[in-house]
């Protein structure tokens, strides 16, 4: 640095206090902004103002003036106020008390522990006549928060069922159900071959066949392997092996809490008919087939050239009508032994 149009000493004097001046400038930067550095280079402090980034919303102003009117001093950045604590919320409702409900087979039998269905009504129709639907549930073993009051509650398992009136006041209340009902499940056989699902059907109706009773079924058209629930008692199942007149009948008892295994055995075979101009040649086509007991009695009719049928143990008739012309022939059905028959056109 240098210093012109001053005397000798005043020079020296100028130079001094320059040097001094530059020692003293950096020492007030590191005071105020820190030791520069490669790695710190000194950064001006923010406007006061202002607060930092945080990537967040922008929040209320904040005045950072004290209430006296003295010189703030910088704070760190204002935090967002608290969320308030949520209020503590109960399971039960105020003036709601838990039902619990469950079911078993009878008095000193074991649970239900499945297929149950709860329903809950009010006691008093409204005014279109209709139960309310207060409730539903298909647990097993359900607690349901009820407001005080008087209820029905219906419960089915499978086609049995139990109906009890409760009432709720301020105390839990726990109903136990009996349900005296069984389970069903029928299998169709021909002597020891087990007969396909899809060929044969199964009806349940109230009471022994031989007793003139309500003959609307029970349980209608379930099939080989399904489980049927109902209630304890006797019951007929009429199985039905293809559509013609393979039929069975047959009388049941079903207990409480118990799988009842039933079988029942057919005695008929699969007959497949022909109209043939000779043994063993082709079948021809658009004929009409009945097929008809040695009494008249027409038990299936059809048209194709191979019609098949299922048919109860026993002796039969083939009628086939093709151009204009009838043949027949009869045949005898025994039980298991499925075959052919072959009626000559001429």
């Amino acid at each position: 640095m240098r210093i012109s149009g001053l005397r000798p000493g005043t020079r020296r004097l100028a130079a001094a206090a320059a040097l001094l001046f530059a020692l003293w400038l950096p020492q007030q930067a590191a005071a105020q902004f820190g030791s520069p550095s490669l790695f710190n280079p000194p950064v001006p402090p923010a406007p006061i103002p202002s607060a930092p980034d945080s990537g967040a919303p922008a929040g209320p102003a904040i005045s950072l003036a004290p209430p006296d009117g003295g010189v703030a001093a910088p704070d760190a950045a204002p935090q967002a106020p608290a969320p308030p604590a949520a209020a503590p919320t109960s399971p039960i409702a105020v003036g709601e008390m838990p039902l619990a409900l469950s079911a078993r087979f009878g008095s000193g039998s074991p649970a239900i522990t499945g297929g149950l269905h709860w329903r809950i009504y009010a006691n008093k129709p409204d005014a279109n006549g209709v139960f309310e639907l207060v409730k539903e549930d298909k647990s097993a073993s359900p607690t349901l928060l009820l407001p005080a009051g008087e209820y029905v509650v219906h419960v089915a398992f499978g086609l049995a069922h139990a109906v009890k009136p409760v009432q709720m006041r301020t105390e839990p209340v726990h109903e136990i159900f009996e349900i005296p009902a069984g389970g069903l499940r029928v299998e169709g056989r021909v002597g020891y071959t087990s007969i396909p699902t899809s060929q044969i059907s199964f009806d349940v109706f109230n009471g022994s066949q031989f007793e003139p009773t309500d003959r609307r079924p029970a349980a209608q058209s379930f099939l080989s392997g399904d489980v049927v629930l109902l209630p304890e008692g006797i019951y007929h199942i009429v199985s039905k092996y293809g559509d013609a007149n393979a039929v069975m009948r047959s009388d049941i008892r079903v207990q409480a809490g118990k799988l009842t295994d039933i079988t029942v055995n057919h005695r008929a075979a699969i007959i497949t008919l022909k109209l043939v101009q000779a043994a063993g040649a082709e079948a021809l086509a658009n004929t009409a087939w009945s097929v008809m007991t040695p009494a008249g009695d027409v038990v299936k009719e059809s048209i194709g050239a191979f019609p098949r049928y299922i048919l109860a143990e026993g002796e039969y008739r083939a009628i086939a009508r093709n151009e204009g012309k009838v043949y027949e022939r009869g045949f005898q059905v025994n039980a298991g032994v499925d075959k052919e028959i072959e009626v000559l056109a001429r």
